[in-house]
């Protein structure tokens, strides 16, 4: 599930540049799309209905077709969606018909974690590069990359024009972090720091934080007097 998150946060990443009208609500949703419909092709599905992606996904088929519609005619009326083709088109619209290098920002357990995850390519992403400032992280290897130190960050991005960073260091930093990567130009961010960045408005900025997604499910968690 945790990787799910993940793949729609970084797909929001990288959402259309020259649509900016679309509320960016909807270009969160299409990832959502994609799952699902992805799911069905390895079930054998060829075609599916806006009624029956939203039973999968509990959204109304009213607002899927809504949500589609923002980016062209996919369906025909009584035959529905062809999975295969929905999908590629959702892939061209989320720019995932490349893949994205990507650095990560700080070697501790989660840096490495994402590191060693080998799910990324496969949806549209390859993590290339990791830094961290700890000496005794750098040149160390993880899934066939060297921990490069924080002092080659400024150089590296502007070199390989990358242009997505998992921001995996502590919140005292994640801010001043940031303006460096900002400054290197990177124009995605997915942070995992609990903390708020500042970014100008060229920069797209994903969070993913277990503990706040807790507390907004504590909300609903009915304890054992309330039953």
């Amino acid at each position: 599930m945790m990787a799910i998150v993940i793949f729609a946060q970084f797909m929001n990443l990288i959402a259309p540049e020259n649509i900016p009208e679309i509320p960016d609500i909807v270009i969160g949703r299409l990832p959502v799309y994609l799952r699902a419909l992805n799911r069905m092709h390895i079930e054998g599905k060829r075609t599916t209905s806006s009624s029956d992606l939203g039973r999968r996904l509990d959204i109304s088929s009213a607002q899927i077709r809504k949500d589609l519609s923002h980016f062209g005619e996919f369906g025909k009326q009584g035959t529905g969606y062809h999975i295969q083709h929905l999908v590629k088109e959702l892939r061209e619209i989320l720019k995932l018909n490349r893949i994205w290098p990507v650095a990560v920002i700080g070697a501790g357990f989660l840096g490495h974690a994402l590191a060693s995850y080998n799910g990324f390519q496969e949806r549209g992403f390859q993590i290339q590069w990791v830094f961290d400032n700890n000496p005794e992280q750098i040149g160390k290897i993880i899934n066939d990359i060297e921990i490069r130190s924080m002092k080659l960050l400024e150089k590296t991005i502007k070199e390989e024009k990358v242009k997505i960073a998992l921001l995996a260091v502590p919140a005292i930093h994640a801010q001043s972090v940031t303006d460096r990567l900002v400054e290197a130009g990177i124009q995605g961010i997915l942070n995992y720091a609990p903390i708020n960045l500042v970014v100008p408005d060229h920069v797209n900025v994903g969070y993913s934080d277990p503990v706040v997604q807790l507390q907004h499910m504590a909300y609903y968690i009915k304890s054992d007097d309330e039953l």
